[in-house]
């Protein structure tokens, strides 16, 4: 009898151990598929890279004068009520105008640095300065920017998600790159913009280096309603935690 007794015991801790496990599994798998506020984890802060519903389209601005207000009036002449500009501060001083312009129609503002510098080769004081001078530059235009931000060359790290928390600004930083600034064809845009999934967000540019997103933009308009994908902004895509979240090292 007490061999009986030892052997389902062992069986009872195995059965155990794969439960837990099972629930473990089950708990990680839904906190994937239900996305979590932007600063939820313990571990600190993390950049949206992806959200829950629709897709976001953004245009980061670092220079130039001549793509930027034909791409805004694209925008508007199709109806296209949410999208997102990330400008810096030098070229939205050049650009009062056309800046007010995207306001008006509704369009997101979020910071795209001061001087257009890769922030992985500035300390942590020059960082902090750029995102406080291209604030400034807003402030001083009225414009109510939204607290979002992405590093001026794309590259960011720990740092910078730690110093854009401190400052009150979400790093949003995207899962399809167009690469359209490297003017690789009309076509070769318009192909990574088809894969959109829901909860995807585009980087495009609106800079003067970018000289075939504005001939692609139609195209990558009609592939998405096509597709059946709601156009939402970046704080549409973030409100009520719906925007997923990205470990940097």
């Amino acid at each position: 009898m007490n061999y009986f007794l030892i052997i389902n015991g062992k069986r009872l801790k195995s059965f155990s151990i794969i439960l837990l496990t099972a629930f473990v599994t089950a708990w990680f798998i839904y906190i994937q598929d239900n996305t979590l506020p932007v600063f939820s984890t313990s571990d600190g802060p993390k950049a949206v890279y992806k959200g829950k519903d629709g897709v976001a389209l953004t245009f980061n601005i670092g220079w130039g004068d001549e793509n930027a207000e034909p791409i805004v009036d694209l925008l508007i002449k199709n109806n296209i009520k949410s999208a997102t500009f990330f400008l810096s501060g030098s070229w939205a001083e050049r650009q009062p105008d056309l800046v007010n312009k995207m306001v008006k129609h509704g369009y997101d503002i979020g910071l795209l640095g001061y001087e257009y510098k890769d922030y992985k080769d500035l300390e942590d004081v020059e960082i902090r300065r750029d995102i406080l001078k291209a604030e400034q530059v807003f402030k001083k235009m009225g414009v109510k920017h939204k607290k979002i931000l992405r590093s001026p060359t794309g590259h960011f790290d720990k740092r910078l998600l730690k110093i854009s928390n401190q400052l009150g600004y979400t790093v949003f930083h995207w899962n399809i790159n167009t690469e359209d600034w490297k003017n690789p064809g009309v076509k070769e845009i318009v192909s990574k913009v088809k894969k959109a999934k829901t909860g995807d967000i585009i980087l495009l540019h609106a800079s003067d280096s970018a000289k075939q997103t504005i001939i692609a933009l139609p195209e990558i308009l009609q592939v998405l309603k096509e597709n059946g994908l709601k156009l939402v902004s970046a704080t549409e895509m973030m409100i009520d935690g719906k925007a997923k979240t990205n470990e940097v090292n």
